[in-house]
């Protein structure tokens, strides 16, 4: 019993593997080829058989020539593109140029087939004395056509195969590509988290020392130095919880209390508490809000930090004396949605020379001399709350017009 099951599983590995061999298909094409030359030379010498003999005989002949050349067809072009690799960048351009060659080489096989055919059928014609009807000289003809259309299909199969695999190829190489962006993404949201978690507390502690100091009977000159000390420490914190808060948005890792809100009276809000800074940095500003319901459902505390942050990068970054624009509106979109639109409008002081995508990144400043009083965050950030909300943030440059807007479904 044991030999017998041994020389079975023997066999079947036998089979597996002749069933694996590249020979197998030109082996069963050539076996196709065999029956169909024999019908052929039948037909091809057939002057005396009945039409419905030969249309017969023609068919069987077609079949087993449409297999024989699919089989042998199929071997040849796997054979000549076997070092083909689909994996590299000119991949696409080769497969247009080897499909195009192939047609052109298949085309002029045809052509010279269908003349062949051609020309007995005129030959059939011109001895009608010698043969009892033409049915020999349409069959090669009709077998010529069929058999063009054979070999077409053979081809367009094993280069869409082929397209396929490169395809294929290009969708691993973009899924690994994607997978590694997304990991350095989270590297650089997990750094830029724990490195703002480590500096927050020893700036606290500062903080808390600048603060004892100030206390202190000191002398006017150590006075203003630790007035400077005090507001820089300030600054620096504030960057800084800027910094974790927006790595801890991007990487998901927040919740989120949505509630109704109204567009206007958040305006409204932001405005009375940034009224004095307002009115030091000289700017005028032109509200403008929507007569309609402006309510819509987001986080508020997120949603304040948005607009604060949308009025102090016009306040910075807008030339001195000029105007800023705040503008509510409720809009509809094609598919009939009503949607709340905030958009704050200012004129640069300095040369815009960057794209929407450019100045939305992490400590990007349009200010290339960083000669105002920021650190590339505010937008940022605005970006990264907008989509953590559901809503959407637009940036448009025009000139010196410099517009900014996010939008919330109603």
């Amino acid at each position: 019993m044991a030999t017998k099951w041994k020389n079975t599983e023997n066999g079947k590995e036998w089979m597996e593997k002749l069933l694996k061999r590249e020979e197998l298909p030109l082996l069963f094409g050539l076996c196709c080829m065999i029956p169909a030359l024999l019908l052929f030379d039948d037909i091809l010498h057939g002057k005396w058989f009945a039409t419905e003999r030969t249309l017969r005989e023609g068919g069987a002949m077609n079949l087993f020539l449409g297999l024989g050349i699919w089989r042998m067809l199929s071997f040849v072009l796997h054979f000549r593109n076997r070092r083909w690799n689909t994996g590299h960048d000119r991949f696409y351009q080769e497969w247009k140029q080897k499909l195009k060659k192939q047609q052109i080489w298949f085309g002029a096989a045809e052509m010279a087939a269908l003349c062949a055919a051609l020309i007995n059928f005129k030959y059939i014609y011109e001895h009608s004395w010698k043969y009892a009807n033409y049915s020999t000289g349409y069959a090669l003809v009709i077998t010529v056509l069929v058999q063009g259309i054979v070999c077409e299909v053979v081809l367009l199969s094993y280069m869409k195969k082929k397209l396929e695999e490169y395809m294929e190829a290009l969708e691993q190489i973009n899924r690994k590509n994607l997978e590694a962006a997304l990991r350095s993404e989270q590297m650089k949201v997990d750094l830029i988290s724990n490195v703002s978690h480590d500096l927050k507390t020893p700036l606290t502690s500062m903080v808390g020392y600048i603060e004892l100091i100030k206390k202190e009977e000191l002398t006017d000159v150590l006075s203003d130095y630790v007035e400077v000390l005090s507001r820089k420490a300030q600054k620096l914190k504030e960057m800084i919880d800027s910094l974790f808060d927006l790595a801890k948005t991007s990487s998901g890792n927040v919740d989120l209390n949505m509630e109704p809100l109204e567009m206007n009276r958040l305006i409204e809000q932001v405005y009375a508490d940034m009224e004095d800074r307002i009115l030091q940095s000289g700017r005028e500003l032109v509200v403008s809000l929507a007569k309609e319901d402006t309510g819509f459902t987001a986080d508020s505390g997120y949603m304040y930090r948005i607009c604060q942050n949308l009025l102090e990068n016009a306040l910075k970054y807008s030339q001195e004396y000029t105007r800023i624009f705040l503008k509510t509106l409720v809009l509809s979109d094609q598919v009939g949605q009503q949607k709340v639109r905030f958009e704050i409008t200012n004129t640069a002081g300095y040369r815009m020379e960057f794209t929407k995508e450019q100045i939305v990144e992490r400590f990007a400043r349009g200010d290339e001399s960083r000669t105002t009083d920021g650190n590339g965050l505010g937008l940022a950030i605005v970006n990264t709350y907008t989509a953590a909300l559901g809503g959407t943030f637009d940036v448009n440059i025009d000139c010196d017009q410099f517009k900014a807007a996010v939008e919330f479904l109603k």
